[in-house]
């Protein structure tokens, strides 16, 4: 299973903002839509990303406030990035390894979307049950043996 396969399943919606916005402004928009990451973009391109880790951090470091901050001075700014042609099993370790809950999706310098850890846990999950099904499904359709003995017939 690839990346475009959760975007496909996902959609297309995309919530950015830009890096001079407050960062008071991101959170309003991140409670509004109930999402927990924002991609920064500046003139076209993906320069950061924001997520209520970043958040939370610039909080415990201010006391509890935002402290009038910019969301270019919390972003993270190096975003680990995957495309759509990218294979799960190549994305859950690298999520895991740098404790990434929010990857944007890149084709060439274009942002085509942000998958998280639970697109890829459910899509993980959703595949696992299609199996189970589909191997349950075939056990039930088991051709009886060739001997004529029929499962009534066993002990």
């Amino acid at each position: 299973m690839k990346v475009s396969d959760i975007m496909r399943v996902k959609g297309g919606t995309l919530y950015t903002i830009q890096p001079q916005e407050s960062l008071e402004r991101a959170i309003e928009t991140m409670s509004q839509f109930d999402i927990g990451s924002l991609a920064v973009m500046e003139h076209g391109d993906l320069v950061g990303m924001l997520t209520f880790r970043e958040v939370i951090h610039t909080l415990a470091k201010n006391g509890g406030t935002l402290g009038g901050k910019t969301v270019r001075t919390v972003m993270d700014d190096h975003p680990m990035t995957c495309t759509p042609e990218t294979e799960l099993e190549q994305v859950r370790p690298m999520m895991l390894e740098r404790h990434t809950r929010y990857m944007p999706v890149m084709d060439n310098k274009m942002l085509m979307g942000v998958i998280s850890f639970y697109d890829v846990a459910k899509a993980v999950v959703d595949s696992q049950n299609f199996e189970n099904k589909m191997l349950k499904a075939y056990i039930r359709d088991w051709p009886e043996e060739e001997t004529g003995k029929s499962e009534s017939n066993f002990p």
